[in-house]
């Protein structure tokens, strides 16, 4: 079971800093869109994820809409990440949920067991694990939505427009091409600061994924 100590809600989650939070958003020449999710626990993917100056602006804009003072949050990483010094104690402040690649249960297994024990939480996730283009995204935030039964709250960094937000709920159905479909429509308007770079929104293989979708719906 991972160490879930580090889950809790951003000590800046103030109003007044969120309202310096929505003056800098706006001294940068960005805006923030969308409405927080009603919903006391979710899985939130960011696309596309293409620069390290994503994590500036998407933080900005986490606060300024006040998504990390409603919610405690968390993020995975690798246990051993966890552990190293310096690092490790930075990745846990920051909300990093050691994740055991040994362990018998499976990622997915084990964020579904954080979920159970939690009533409120969001989990962070770039469906891309990389800033570099990729043919297809990984799969892991689907199926622990599926298992835990959460909805996932897609959200963006679009320098073209130069706005970060939030989209719908979307519960997943288990229709891995549906579910797909649906996220296509939402970030085909959306670029990355290195658009070229943005992996396909696509998982690894169809037929696997129908398979691990029937598994983790049951």
């Amino acid at each position: 079971m991972p160490d879930t100590s580090v889950i809790r809600k951003s000590s800046l989650g103030t109003r007044p800093f969120q309202r310096f939070a929505q003056a800098v958003v706006k001294l940068l020449g960005w805006r923030v869109e969308g409405d927080l999710p009603d919903v006391p626990k979710f899985v939130l993917i960011v696309h596309p994820h293409t620069s390290n100056w994503d994590a500036f602006y998407g933080l900005w804009a986490a606060h300024a809409i006040g998504l990390l003072a409603r919610w405690p949050y968390g993020f995975m990483v690798k246990d051993t990440a966890v552990r190293w010094p310096v690092i490790g104690p930075l990745l846990r402040w920051l909300g990093g949920i050691g994740i055991n690649r040994r362990s018998r249960f499976n990622a997915v297994e084990q964020m579904t067991q954080v979920f159970a024990q939690h009533e409120h939480l969001m989990l962070a996730i770039t469906p891309e694990g990389t800033r570099r283009k990729r043919s297809h995204w990984k799969s892991g935030f689907y199926y622990i939505a599926l298992s835990a039964r959460v909805p996932i709250v897609p959200a963006y960094i679009d320098y073209s427009q130069r706005r970060a937000g939030l989209g719908p709920v979307f519960w997943p159905t288990g229709n891995v091409e549906a579910d797909l479909d649906f996220m296509r429509a939402f970030y085909a308007d959306k670029f990355g600061l290195f658009p070229a770079q943005a992996s396909d929104i696509r998982f690894k293989s169809a037929e696997d994924e129908v398979e691990r979708a029937a598994v983790a719906a049951a």
